[in-house]
């Protein structure tokens, strides 16, 4: 396997870390620029104790736009806002470009002002861009040179209801989704609502009615969705767990079973999903069933929102986009206990 140079803008942050450590065992890329304006000029090793050994040599740099002719494709693990001004050199340099902010996830420049109560910097560019989910955009993000893959919330709630929705189980605008994630969602740099006093022991909704993460879900699943995130005191993982009216008499948990039949990073079950099994994957594990007595579905899905909510699945698309094995550097073997 040829082996393809990257460059990691963001690396000294959480998702930044977790692509370092992804790298570092994937047979087909190598971390050619670990950049993070923060940390620049300290040791991956200092950044990233757990990284020590990985990249005893490596430092921390400030993005310059000359080392792009020296990459493969570049990594994007930015701030929402960030990329708006970054993509029109990026794009211009031909270089194949994974970004995890939200910039180029919508359709519209109008969604996005929508949800992230700003304009768009860049509309010019939202074409450019394919929506990061694989199991659903797999052939386009093969062909494309910039790809904005999905939230993390975004990833497990569609994943888990699109099928349903796909086969007509779902009456339309009946969606509710309560998510609950980790404090590693929040990102690195701590806030009053994230520092350990506040979520220790404590479990709180946020974002409630308008969170950004809902304008993907109904981007995705073609029709309105309430949404309802919650911190949970944990270090990584995403739950969600989603309710709908029903609209069939199929089985829900056969639907997704025949939608995700060949797909290698899913796995159905009857069993409800826990966090912990998905830890430090790029796993998505899902169940739903149907209540005879209201006449509901509920669906669930765990995801590990630095894996398949992040830095693994920007690792799936860049695999995708290179011509490389979509599951290279990547495990569905969780860490237990």
């Amino acid at each position: 396997m040829n082996t393809n140079r990257v460059m990691i803008l963001g690396a000294s942050g959480y998702v930044g870390g977790e692509l370092l450590r992804l790298v570092a065992h994937h047979p087909g890329l190598e971390v050619a620029f670990a950049c993070g304006r923060g940390e620049a000029g300290k040791a991956v090793a200092e950044v990233h104790p757990h990284l020590a050994l990985a990249y005893p040599d490596l430092t921390i740099t400030e993005y310059d736009p000359l080392n792009l002719p020296e990459v493969d494709l570049v990594f994007a693990a930015l701030p929402h806002g960030t990329t708006q001004a970054l993509a029109p050199y990026l794009l211009a340099s031909g270089k194949p470009f994974v970004d995890l902010g939200a910039d180029f996830r919508l359709d519209s420049a109008e969604d996005y002002a929508t949800w992230y109560g700003e304009p768009h910097a860049a509309p010019q560019h939202l074409d450019d861009f394919i929506y990061g989910i694989p199991e659903l955009n797999r052939d386009a993000i093969k062909g494309a040179k910039a790809v904005a893959t999905a939230g993390c919330y975004a990833t497990a709630a569609i994943l888990t209801m699109k099928p349903l929705v796909d086969s007509g189980l779902v009456e339309a605008g009946s969606i509710i989704v309560n998510g609950m994630s980790g404090v590693s969602g929040a990102g690195k740099v701590p806030s009053p609502k994230t520092h350990f006093d506040s979520v220790h022991g404590s479990l709180g909704a946020y974002g409630l009615l308008n969170h950004r993460h809902t304008g993907e879900m109904q981007m995705a699943l073609g029709q309105d969705v309430l949404f309802n995130p919650h911190l949970v005191p944990m270090d990584r993982g995403i739950l969600v767990t989603c309710t709908a009216k029903s609209a069939g008499e199929g089985d829900p948990l056969a639907a997704l079973a025949e939608a995700y039949a060949d797909e290698p990073f899913i796995h159905i079950s009857e069993t409800a999903p826990a966090t912990k099994a998905v830890a430090g994957t790029n796993a998505v594990h899902l169940s739903a069933r149907r209540c005879a007595r209201t006449g509901n579905l509920l669906a669930l899905g765990a995801i590990d929102n630095l894996g398949k909510g992040a830095a693994g699945q920007m690792i799936q698309c860049a695999n995708l986009m290179l011509g490389l094995e979509e599951g290279a550097g990547l495990t569905t073997a969780g860490v237990w206990p």
